[in-house]
């Protein structure tokens, strides 16, 4: 079993508007709404890919219900901890082909709350084959809280891929207990280094520095230009096919999702990394966010070539 973990968690509204009235009343007839959060997107990939998976973090209050039943009608087990406060919302307003997002913060977790979820976490990290942990902290948890959750799967020798951002990546790399794989961007990436990449010789070079030793994959995706991957010495360059993209949100948790479900196969290296960038390419040939059409995936790995990329 695949545990995925989403620590702030959303109920994710889209309105679809042909116009958007600042100061106004906008009356919305297309709306959706569905359990948000990349690690719940890594888990919907994966239940499609036919994995057994769980989904883990904290849920609260009315909206909490609403993920938690949506989870549970897609046969994802629930061992995600309740809280007193209450689940976010994050609404997208879609309209004239812009985006315009309201993000809540989420709510604040109680020292009890993190308690419990440290307890429930090492005793599930010793039962699943893959951990994965995918975006942002609530209030209430200190920056190197990911920091505690890699120490305790490498004690169970339980990979973890880790896909999250900025200062929380920071934190994460510079202590010893290293993710299995993580996932930056390219924007990403360049952020961690504090310095703009401007062709692939710079992103080898920043791969190979002191920073990556221990991680034994990086992956370092770059939309519709493929990727370029780090695993132990070899970094290879990856071409993925141009699509049509249609929805390329939650790309990248896709991504996460094939690596995962690969490596709890033992897919060789090759085949690893051609398995879980197409999640990515698939993803944004759907509409839905965190969805892929499994009957695709051999077309899309003929598709992916590979290459070692000798270092100078």
């Amino acid at each position: 079993m695949i545990l995925t973990v989403t620590l702030n968690p959303s109920v994710d509204i889209s309105y679809k508007l042909n116009h958007f009235s600042l100061d106004s009343v906008n009356r919305v007839a297309d709306v959706t709404k569905t359990a948000g959060g990349k690690g719940l997107n890594v888990a919907r990939v994966l239940k499609q890919l036919g994995e057994e998976v769980a989904s883990s973090g904290f849920l609260g209050g009315s909206l909490g219900g609403f993920i938690r039943r949506g989870i549970s009608k897609l046969g994802i087990h629930d061992y995600f901890v309740h809280i007193e406060g209450e689940t976010r919302n994050c609404i997208a307003v879609i309209h004239e082909g812009q985006q315009t997002e309201m993000l809540e913060s989420g709510p604040q977790v109680d020292k009890d709350e993190v308690s419990q979820f440290l307890d429930e976490f090492s005793e599930y990290v010793q039962k699943v084959d893959i951990v994965t942990i995918s975006g942002s902290l609530p209030k209430g948890l200190d920056n190197d809280f990911y920091v505690q959750l890699v120490k305790l799967a490498n004690e169970y020798e339980t990979p973890l891929l880790l896909d999250t951002k900025g200062e929380l990546l920071e934190q994460t790399l510079a202590f010893e207990h290293k993710p299995f794989l993580i996932k930056p961007n390219r924007e990403e990436l360049e952020d961690l280094i504090g310095e703009k990449i401007n062709d692939e010789a710079q992103m080898v070079a920043a791969l190979t520095t002191q920073r990556f030793t221990n991680v034994p994959w990086v992956v370092v995706t770059a939309g519709d230009s493929g990727a370029i991957v780090k695993h132990s010495q070899g970094i290879y360059r990856v071409t993925t096919p141009k699509v049509d993209a249609v929805n390329p949100v939650g790309s990248g948790d896709a991504v996460i999702a094939g690596f995962a479900s690969g490596l709890s196969h033992k897919l060789d290296d090759e085949r690893l990394i051609k398995y879980g960038l197409a999640m990515g390419v698939l993803n944004a040939m759907e509409a839905k966010t965190g969805s892929i059409n499994p009957a695709k995936i051999s077309w899309c790995m003929d598709q992916i070539f590979v290459e070692k990329v000798l270092i100078s």
